[in-house]
């Protein structure tokens, strides 16, 4: 196989990398608000307690986890991913960079990288192994 040929089978699985990403960053993306919600993994709120749901953190941990749950289908991967995105950025912002200027220093790096990552997501679009995918599909099908 030469060279070209390779690069060209590595560029086609394009579109399944992307459901990769998709589903192993909500997956990950997902513990953070459960975390919060249920102390589920594990604890990570002070005292190992939970947030309270009607607070500014346990909306994030609701977004997070339900978010985060439609993103690891791939469903309304678009909009979703638009929201978590800004969630991510104000999140950075009211939490982290108060800390310091770099993120790796303010904690803020998941932050930072969910938010573009979420970001990128929402152009791009969920890749074919998703619940928008199978309904375009569907609805391709039927017109």
């Amino acid at each position: 196989m030469t060279g070209n040929a390779l690069m060209s089978r590595w560029r086609s699985w394009a579109p399944n990398l992307l459901s990769v990403l998709r589903i192993m960053a909500a997956f990950l993306f997902m513990q953070f608000g459960t975390a919060k919600l249920f102390a589920f993994p594990a604890a990570v709120m002070p005292n190992g307690g939970t947030v309270p749901v009607m607070s500014l953190i346990g909306l994030a941990a609701i977004l997070e986890t339900f978010g985060g749950g439609l993103l690891l289908v791939g469903l309304f991967t678009r909009p979703v991913a638009f929201l978590l995105a800004g969630e991510m950025a104000v999140g950075y912002f009211m939490a982290h960079a108060p800390r310091g200027f770099w993120p790796v220093v303010n904690q803020g790096s998941p932050a930072v990288l969910f938010c573009f990552v979420w970001l990128y997501i929402s152009a791009e679009g969920p890749g074919p192994w998703s619940f928008d995918a199978m309904r375009h599909r569907l609805a391709t099908r039927r017109d």
